[in-house]
């Protein structure tokens, strides 16, 4: 264990030497499949291979030929690529505290994996996700977001979760004109790069063609489409209509949990204000 005035060397030549083994030792068990692999670009075992120059065809032997798992809608395991350092199995049970992967088998194979590799489904699992975010590897990755472009073809735009009130901050992974996926972000003050299964898989309402793109005003039993100045002036002017024959008591304000602090703060701000009535409620509230 480190103690005071301990002298740690992280960088020495016999260090990278001692990496560098170890590296060409986990490349002989891997694909060497990387111009196809969904993690190129963002794969920490191709990044360390080519910072200290690994060769893969120093040590040769067995390799795992295992099929790959999509036994769920959200996360595929392919185990030849894993590199069995631990970390979906660390950050299942000692983060998300799920416990719905753990270390099966003994010595060459030895991998994560459910208990009797039953479906992620009977297990618990509540796909969050958080075992694809910490793969170094492409063994564990997202189903939606495969093959809809690598780190170098997409844009990473940081946003707010709008599911609920907590905040939690992470990228989307943008294409052209739509999402295609969601990246943790690790330096997020609210959530530290964690998300549950709707922050990280929720996102296909973006682009739902059922999505209400422009304000709509009720004529007769249908809706016609407006402009929002039109719909904000027939809003005012219902306001004042209904406040004037029925009084600001009559008027109320109820807001969402999935809306920011601020922005429940300034619905109540407006209700109590400009329309001067204390009708202030939530959909949080118990």
């Amino acid at each position: 264990p480190a103690a005071a005035g301990m002298t740690v060397t992280t960088e020495s030549p016999r260090l990278s030497r001692l990496r560098k083994t170890i590296i060409e030792l986990l490349l002989s068990n891997h694909p060497n499949d990387c111009m196809c692999c969904e993690a190129t670009g963002d794969c920490t075992l191709q990044e360390m291979a080519y910072r200290y120059n690994a060769d893969s065809t120093r040590f040769a032997g067995e390799k795992w030929n295992l099929p790959l798992k999509e036994d769920n809608p959200f996360i595929a395991y392919e185990p030849n690529k894993c590199i069995v350092c631990g970390r979906c199995v660390r950050i299942c049970n000692e983060v998300v505290m799920a416990g719905t992967i753990g270390m099966a088998g003994r010595g060459f194979i030895a991998m994560p994996d459910t208990a009797f590799s039953k479906p992620r489904s009977l297990e618990n699992c509540e796909f969050c996700g958080q075992c694809v975010s910490t793969c170094p590897t492409g063994a564990l990755t997202d189903r939606k977001s495969r093959g809809t472009g690598r780190l170098n073809e997409v844009t990473r735009v940081k946003t707010t979760c709008s599911y609920c009130g907590t905040g939690c901050n992470f990228f989307l992974k943008v294409k052209g004109d739509r999402v295609v996926g969601v990246a943790s972000d690790f330096k997020a003050p609210v959530n530290k790069g964690n998300l549950c299964i709707k922050g990280r898989y929720g996102y296909d309402f973006i682009h739902s063609k059922e999505r209400l793109t422009t304000p709509l005003i009720r004529e007769g039993e249908g809706f016609r489409e407006a402009s929002w100045d039109e719909a904000l002036e027939l809003v005012a002017r219902r306001f004042k209509e209904l406040i004037a024959e029925h009084g600001a008591d009559k008027v109320g304000g109820f807001s969402s949990s999935r809306c920011t602090n601020e922005e429940n703060y300034l619905l109540a701000k407006w209700v109590r204000t400009a329309i001067g009535s204390n009708n202030v409620d939530n959909c949080a509230r118990v």
